[in-house]
């Protein structure tokens, strides 16, 4: 499998210059629409191709998004120094590692993520015992009562000098994201598989939908498509 250079996924793949949040989302599907694989995660479907495309987009953005749920079923840690390119990073002025910024309505977070340097997104209704155990490990923001305030938790993140998010699901948070118009881009691998059975799409729970995006990229590498799509937004 021939992969694309790493100089042209950087240039593919860079953000605009934002003075809003701009929410790229980061997704990968089969052939039949499946946002999971046969093993019931993502991570397997991709390939090296989806890997490359995925690491530049994390070196080149401000935080990683990511829904409790998902971070729990794909493993997630920290995002250590390691784990991304610093000389880019700070070729183009931004801080040494992206922040990782979790989602959870009821701060079902996994323990080992909570640090300091992490970011949990939560809303009132959560119990005030389990936020003022979370407080005491991360970076605690409450936007929102029943439920999250999403304008308000991108503000939130503006105020911390995170522009550019990147939101890697799962399916139930771009769902959300969509719903509310919030998506300004989808970063979508194209996996050549079928799996059947019932997985998830990329916006699960989302009400019907009719919202325009423009091609910004279609990259074949071997079998596998990288796409970008844009939000068209009159």
């Amino acid at each position: 499998m021939s992969l694309p250079r790493r100089a042209d996924l950087e240039r593919l793949y860079a953000y605009p210059d934002p003075t809003d949040p701009w929410v790229r989302l980061c997704f990968v599907t089969t052939l039949d629409g499946s946002v999971a694989g046969g093993d019931g995660v993502s991570g397997s479907l991709g390939g090296e191709a989806d890997a490359a495309a995925y690491r530049v987009m994390r070196d080149l953005c401000d935080v990683v998004l990511v829904g409790a749920g998902t971070a729990r079923a794909e493993g997630y840690g920290p995002i250590a120094p390691g784990s991304v390119d610093a000389g880019l990073r700070e070729r183009r002025g931004l801080r040494p590692v992206p922040v990782l910024a979790l989602v959870s309505s009821t701060l079902d977070v996994p323990d080992a993520l909570l640090r300091p340097e992490v970011i949990v997104l939560t809303c009132a209704a959560a119990s005030e015992q389990r936020r003022a155990e979370v407080a005491a490990r991360a970076d605690l923001v409450v936007v929102g009562d029943e439920t999250i305030d999403w304008p308000a938790a991108l503000a939130a993140l503006a105020d911390r000098g995170l522009l550019r998010v990147l939101c890697e699901g799962g399916p139930h948070l771009a769902g959300t994201l969509a719903t509310l118009d919030l998506v300004d881009e989808l970063c979508l691998t194209v996996a050549p598989t079928l799996v059947g059975g019932s997985g998830s799409r990329v916006t699960r729970d989302a009400p019907d939908l009719d919202q325009s995006f423009r091609l910004g990229h279609v990259v074949p590498a071997g079998d596998v498509l990288l796409t970008r799509w844009l939000r068209e937004r009159t």
